[in-house]
């Protein structure tokens, strides 16, 4: 059981990881800005909390099933 939560857990952070890096680098802006200051483009925020989220609760995960010590 424990080798398929960390399993679980590493897929998890590695989908996180590029939902995050596809939505901060890769993708289209989702608004532009308009100051005194110039025009400057704003990346999708909630995809990339919601892939950094991803990213830390399945590294959690498989990092507390992989180091959990086997019961006797």
């Amino acid at each position: 059981m424990r080798i398929l939560v960390t399993i679980l857990g590493v897929v998890l952070a590695a989908v996180g990881g590029v939902i995050a890096y596809r939505a901060f680098f890769l993708e289209p802006a989702t608004a532009i800005v308009i100051s005194n200051e110039g025009i400057r483009e704003v990346p999708n925020t909630f995809r990339i909390v919601g892939g950094c989220a991803l990213l830390v609760v399945g590294a959690a995960l498989a990092f507390t099933a992989a180091t959990r010590k086997p019961r006797s």
